[in-house]
């Protein structure tokens, strides 16, 4: 059979089956990489470095102090979580996601594969799919990493028991464990405006460390513009002003409207960077 007509003798589920292979490769190339690695396993370390010096600390004077959630790890190893989270948002969680996002189409093209992968053929809007649902699955193995490790410390330095929340009001263990899954579940989604923002960014170069280097950028930029009572008017639109909202499931009572404006507000980023990122992708001339 001759290449030409190759295309006829494909059959309905030939695309899927190939979407399938090319998501597993991505994803091989993702997790397999040894700077990504590495990067899991740091933010990995991260609680069970905190759980360890609160552990070492706890009957000193110091203690408790520090991000939100912090004095609470003591008397109960599941707020070593929350706590954890909140150390990573501002910076490593961002910059690990920009690395994975800034590299997906850049790495590609720096190294010389992009134009391998598009003369296979492969539809680019399927690549483009398959980069970004790795970048996100990287991003998920990110907040899981940092979750379990510091739900495992927390529970080997501290006990875990029925959760008392933000309110005061106490929740048993089980409601404690599927909020802190919402939790995770959150923080998840609320990175993913930021994985769009480095896979549009990656389409724009040949050099896979500007595209990181940017991407990081605009998180830190979004943290500033937050941080300035004079912007209220435009902070609700801001990639990371929702992003510690996950609190409210440590309240009695969830305020969903919150939740959903944050996720509201990274869907739009998602919207907006995803079709520019599907604009210049599906437009661009590959030339390596």
């Amino acid at each position: 059979m001759s290449l030409a007509e190759a295309p006829v003798a494909e059959t309905p589920a030939a695309p899927a089956r190939a979407t399938a292979r090319l998501l597993r490769s991505e994803l091989r190339l993702v997790f397999g990489r040894v700077r990504n690695i590495v990067l899991l396993a740091g933010l990995a370390a991260v609680p069970l470095l905190i759980g360890t010096v609160l552990f070492i600390t706890q009957d000193t004077p110091v203690a408790g102090q520090g991000p939100p959630f912090l004095d609470r790890v003591t008397g109960n190893g599941v707020f070593l979580v929350f706590a954890a989270l909140v150390s990573c948002l501002p910076f490593l969680l961002p910059l690990c996601v920009s690395i994975v996002s800034g590299d997906a189409i850049a790495g590609e093209a720096g190294a010389g594969t992009l134009r391998y992968l598009l003369v296979v053929p492969v539809p680019r809007t399927r690549l483009l799919l398959v980069k970004a649902f790795a970048a996100l699955a990287y991003a998920g193995a990110a907040v899981a990493a940092i979750a379990v490790v510091g739900l495992v410390a927390g529970a080997a330095f501290f006990g875990v028991g029925d959760v008392v929340l933000l309110s005061g009001d106490t929740i048993p263990l089980a409601e404690g464990m599927v909020r802190t899954l919402g939790v995770v579940a959150y923080v998840i989604a609320s990175l993913t405006g930021l994985v769009a923002v480095g896979l549009f960014l990656s389409t724009l170069t040949e050099v896979p460390v500007a595209a990181m280097a940017s991407t990081v950028v605009v998180a830190i930029v979004s943290g500033v513009l937050d941080a300035l009572p004079q912007l209220s008017a435009i902070h609700p639109g801001l990639l990371t002003h929702h992003w510690l909202d996950f609190g409210e499931f440590l309240r009695l009572e969830i305020d969903a409207s919150t939740l959903l404006a944050g996720l509201a507000v990274q869907a739009a980023w998602v919207a907006i960077f995803g079709a520019l990122a599907w604009s210049r992708f599906t437009t661009a001339d590959v030339s390596s």
